[in-house]
């Protein structure tokens, strides 16, 4: 790592360097709120964490947040959990997305693409008008602040309109995407009871079409608080009775009311993966994800109203949530909805070049696919409009640094990568983006403004250059206002809070360097630990993942009751391949040399797949417990699962084995 003096694979220009937004920010904020004027981005980054105050007050004015009645002071009390932001202001969420229209109204607000790549303008005037006309329409339907809208929806251009309607009438916005199964969506929708639900009859995925209309009866069944359900018909069909049509609630030409709320009233519910019982209902604010957002997207992302930000996700991921704010920063946001590969696998570079995309944001997952496939996006189309590729969902591995960074240089680009994490917890990053930063290969830039990111030792020391849990010391906005159904907060508080009292830790392994980067080695929940050395499985899929006939895999590490340690490896192997001896000792000399030892697993079994959550993660934790004997329906929410079928493959090898 830093000892090592590696030299960065990406250094930004003079040039870039002095046309960011975070560098005007620092120099605005050094005149006007004392910031170092000095230092670059290490200096305001540590401004930002010890002047919490004036830094977040500073963000609010550089975006020219409108606050319809003034706060108080910023930051009332900061204990964690439970710290209150700008006690006394109110503002709104959609008034604030939808404030480009008044300077760029024949502009594109959204550009909607599906898997005939046509694309489809959405004009700032055009959203804003839908949005006006729905509001009025759940305003009509006794909709009042606070009450929750559901979306059974894909990435289209009218779940936007329906978040932002929900956000101007001060409701609760909630989506799931329709490739979730019926107990997926109830497990999720039931327990925050919405009043409304927007529907889709089916969707177009992989070539194909998906009829979801007998979900939806289900849904409304098992929604008994339902006033209204309305009908999209992204398939043509006719909209079922008892049900409102679309078109005919966002017809009118309907300046849209924005309800002034507080800055902590609730903005929409994320929901947790849910692997292992119900997904927590994750509650974040209006005013708290309008200035994390425009921060970490105005400054970190360097987004404006000449960019285009396209970022492959679904409205089941936060991910989404984050596109759409996109907005705020008067940005055209790029929805596609559609198979990540179809009809081939570069099809994510061919919606980035149709849309012109300035930002591209993909799953680490992506980037070694194409990789793997061959593909050369920068080569063989006119990618010449992107700026930054950025990654989440999983560490991106230094392969995936090299070929992208490669890729790019090979047409004369010159490409920032951008490796992030995050969570749903925050909707938000802890680390990732700087743009005024050099980017080492395998190593996320920075922890984010505002971010007290640090790695802790089980003593609850800081670590520098060493392996310690990811813990933030103080509190961020977008930090969840509460859980859904957690009246005495004790549910929130044993998710974040119970290893060290009143300091946020996140679950993941990190080391921070003393160049200031972050490592991200995997889940500490399902970390590896053989004679006391914890290990991230990150580090061995990267490793594995290498290997051409390796399509994907996944390492468990198991407490043995005879006080033992087992820790197989499982290959999902690539077509034509086959697990033999040659294969066997070339996944094991491989890990041997570049990770240690240590690192090389007990046994490498081939599985038929590698169970996944809905939104795409590695399920460790579940298929450890199965392998500890805890039987299936106690192991894992079967709703959570990509392919449920997977999963019996472990099962049956646990009974073997006991």
């Amino acid at each position: 790592m830093s000892t090592d003096h590696p030299q960065p694979l990406w250094q930004p220009d003079p040039q870039r360097v002095a046309q960011a937004r975070i560098t005007r920010f620092q120099t605005w904020a050094a005149e006007h709120h004392g910031a170092p004027a000095d230092g670059g981005y290490p200096a305001l980054h540590r401004w930002s964490v010890d002047e919490p105050d004036t830094f977040w007050k500073a963000v609010t004015e550089w975006f020219d947040v409108r606050f319809s009645t003034p706060y108080a002071r910023v930051l009332g009390d900061r204990a964690m959990p439970g710290a209150q932001w700008f006690p006394g202001a109110t503002l709104n969420y959609a008034e604030h997305a939808l404030r480009a229209t008044d300077t760029r109204a024949d502009e594109p607000a959204l550009l909607y693409v599906d898997e005939t790549h046509e694309t489809v303008p959405v004009t700032w005037a055009a959203l804003r008008r839908q949005v006006g006309s729905l509001a009025a329409e759940l305003r009509a339907l006794g909709v009042r602040p606070g009450d929750r809208v559901s979306g059974y929806l894909p990435n289209i251009p009218q779940a936007v309109v329906a978040l932002l309607a929900t956000a101007a009438v001060g409701g609760v916005w909630t989506s799931c995407a329709p490739d979730f199964g019926a107990r997926s969506v109830l497990d999720r929708f039931q327990q925050v009871e919405p009043v409304v639900l927007f529907t889709v009859d089916g969707y177009r995925y992989g070539g194909k079409e998906h009829d979801r209309r007998d979900t939806v009866a289900e849904l409304r069944r098992e929604l008994p608080t339902l006033r209204a359900v309305v009908h999209i018909p992204l398939l043509g069909t006719e909209a079922p009775e008892g049900t409102l049509d679309w078109s005919a609630l966002t017809a009118a030409d309907t300046e849209p009311v924005f309800e002034q709320v507080p800055f902590d009233h609730p903005l929409w519910v994320l929901y947790s993966s849910g692997t292992t019982g119900l997904p927590k209902a994750i509650v974040q604010s209006q005013g708290g994800i309008l200035v994390e957002h425009l921060k970490q997207l105005g400054l970190h992302c360097d987004l404006g109203p000449e960019d285009r930000f396209f970022w492959y996700t679904s409205t089941g991921w936060m991910m989404w949530n984050f596109l759409v704010s996109g907005l705020l920063t008067g940005t055209t946001v790029v929805l596609y909805d559609g198979s990540p590969g179809f009809p081939s696998t570069d099809a994510q570079w061919r919606v980035a070049e149709r849309t012109g995309a300035t930002l591209f944001g993909t799953s680490a997952a992506y980037v070694m696919a194409c990789r793997k496939a061959e593909v050369h996006p920068a080569r063989d189309l006119d990618l010449s409009r992107v700026q930054c590729v950025a990654t989440t969902g999983s560490p991106l591995p230094p392969d995936g640094f090299r070929w992208l960074h490669d890729e790019f240089a090979e047409s004369g680009a010159d490409l920032w990568i951008a490796s992030v994490s995050g969570g749903t917890d925050v909707c938000s990053c802890f680390a990732g983006a700087v743009p005024t930063l050099p980017v080492y290969i395998g190593e996320l830039q920075a922890p984010g403004l505002g971010t007290d990111l640090q790695a802790w030792d089980p003593h609850g020391n800081a670590v520098t250059d060493e392996v310690g849990e990811l813990v933030v010391t103080n509190p961020m906005p977008s930090m969840p206002i509460r859980f859904w159904n957690d009246p005495d907060g004790s549910r929130y508080h044993d998710s974040y809070f119970d290893t060290y009292p009143g300091v946020w830790r996140h679950g993941d392994w990190i080391t921070v360097t003393s160049r200031g980067s972050v490592v991200i080695h995997g889940r500490s929940d399902s970390t590896l630990n053989r004679q006391g050395v914890r290990m991230g499985s990150a580090d061995i899929y990267e490793a594995v993942e290498r290997l051409p006939e390796i399509r994907e895999s996944l390492v468990i590490g198991v407490e043995q009751p005879d006080g033992g340690y087992w820790m197989p490896l499982f290959v999902h192997l690539a077509p034509g391949a086959t697990l033999d001896d040659t294969l066997f000792d070339r996944i094991k000399r491989t890990i041997r040399e570049q990770l240690s030892p240590r690192h090389v697993p007990d046994e490498v079994i081939e599985v038929p797949g590698i169970p996944h959550t809905l939104t795409g993660k590695r399920i460790e934790v579940p298929v450890k417990r199965l392998l500890q004997g805890t039987p299936l329906d106690k192991a894992v929410n079967p709703g959570s699962i990509d392919n449920l079928d997977l999963l019996h493959f472990y099962e049956e090898l646990a009974r073997k084995r006991s």
